[in-house]
């Protein structure tokens, strides 16, 4: 009876010990990785994560698919970086680096376009002209469905104000095109955004950054005149009205002068070229462009002026006979000719201002 009281008293004893052999016990679990939980605002372009303790240095980066790098350092003691406005439509792979005392830290984040391929609006352009409007248009993307709708929205690079178009153009219902009365938000460089929604898929955005002086088109030079003196004459022309003051070397102008000649059809199509004796109308106009930019402006309403022939100097005297008609004295003197053009002639063409267009 004792022995069985022995046999029963250890078995007790010895089965928690064999249960903690190093065989019968689970893995130990792993401390979880800590995470910087990254976080990305398109529309600030801010890179955020949550601070830690005794950081000593950081740095984000933004890596675009066309492999341009954008690296940022932030300040001390801050936990976000700021990007400057930049296309995201293809894509973004953004990164934060964060070195505490103790050890570093390193997570990215994929900024994607999510929606179906090729539903984005595809053609985008705008245009300024007559320095307060602005067109913008575009057009469906090849696989949006047929219950697509776009909307743009503008905003300034310094992110003060964005707007959405006040007034669109639409085809069969769909926004194609934006029309803007008042360019008072606009600043040198801004971000615009053409989002799309549908009832039947996601449709993917469209972004681009655009410089109001690379798409405003001048309208053409006002004021045009002709002075004319008994030698030349001078075209002159005010400066287009732009957006922002420029000066006269940055800009670029194109004359057409024409001669301006009506045929009748009573002539059988037929056209013998005048003599320079006839006075005859010709006609100027001029368009302007920035001077690195040849975006060319609209022609200018023509001006017509008529450029006339004036003689200046008398026939030069023939030398007669000195003693009578029949019976001549001596050799004639040879006298110089002149041939027009070469700078001597009789006749030089005159432009003379006789009519403005209206």
């Amino acid at each position: 009876m004792v022995l069985l009281a022995t046999a029963f008293l250890l078995s007790k004893l010895l089965a928690p010990a064999f249960l903690l052999t190093p065989e019968h016990l689970d893995p130990p679990t792993p401390d979880p990785e800590p995470s910087l939980n990254v976080k990305f605002d398109p529309r600030t372009m801010t890179l955020a994560w949550d601070c830690k303790e005794n950081t000593t240095s950081g740095r984000c980066t933004m890596l675009l698919k066309e492999e341009d790098r954008v690296v940022k350092k932030p300040r001390k003691k801050e936990c976000w970086c700021n990007f400057e406005d930049t296309p995201l439509h293809r894509g973004v792979l953004l990164e934060v680096q964060v070195n505490t005392s103790e050890r570093s830290f390193r997570e990215k984040v994929l900024y994607s376009n999510p929606g179906g391929e090729g539903t984005a609006a595809r053609n985008f352009s705008c245009v300024i002209y007559d320095v307060d409007f602005m067109n913008c248009s575009w057009a469906k993307g090849a696989a949006a469905p047929g219950d697509v709708q776009y909307f743009l929205y503008i905003r300034d690079s310094k992110r003060k104000r964005e707007r959405e178009c006040p007034r669109y153009v639409q085809h069969l219902g769909t926004h194609v095109g934006c029309h803007l009365r008042n360019l008072s938000g606009l600043t040198f460089r801004n971000y615009f955004l053409l989002n799309g929604t549908s009832r039947t898929v996601g449709i993917q955005f469209f972004d681009s950054i655009l410089s109001t002086k690379e798409i405003e088109r001048y309208s053409p030079p006002a004021n045009i005149s002709v002075l004319c003196n008994a030698s030349h004459c001078v075209i002159r022309w005010d400066k287009p009205r732009t957006r922002r003051a420029l000066s006269h070397s940055e800009f670029q102008y194109q004359l057409d002068i024409q001669r301006k000649i009506d045929v009748s059809g009573d002539l059988e199509n037929q056209y013998h070229f005048p003599s320079s004796e006839p006075r005859a109308t010709h006609v100027v106009r001029i368009r302007a462009a920035d001077a690195r930019i040849p975006d060319w402006s609209p022609w200018s309403r023509p001006v017509e002026f008529f450029l006339g022939v004036h003689r200046l100097f008398p026939p030069i005297p023939q030398i007669k006979d000195k003693l009578s008609e029949n019976h001549q004295v001596g050799d004639p003197i040879a006298w110089e000719e002149f041939t027009p053009g070469e700078g001597k002639g009789d006749t030089e063409e005159v432009l003379t201002v006789e009519e403005v267009a209206g």
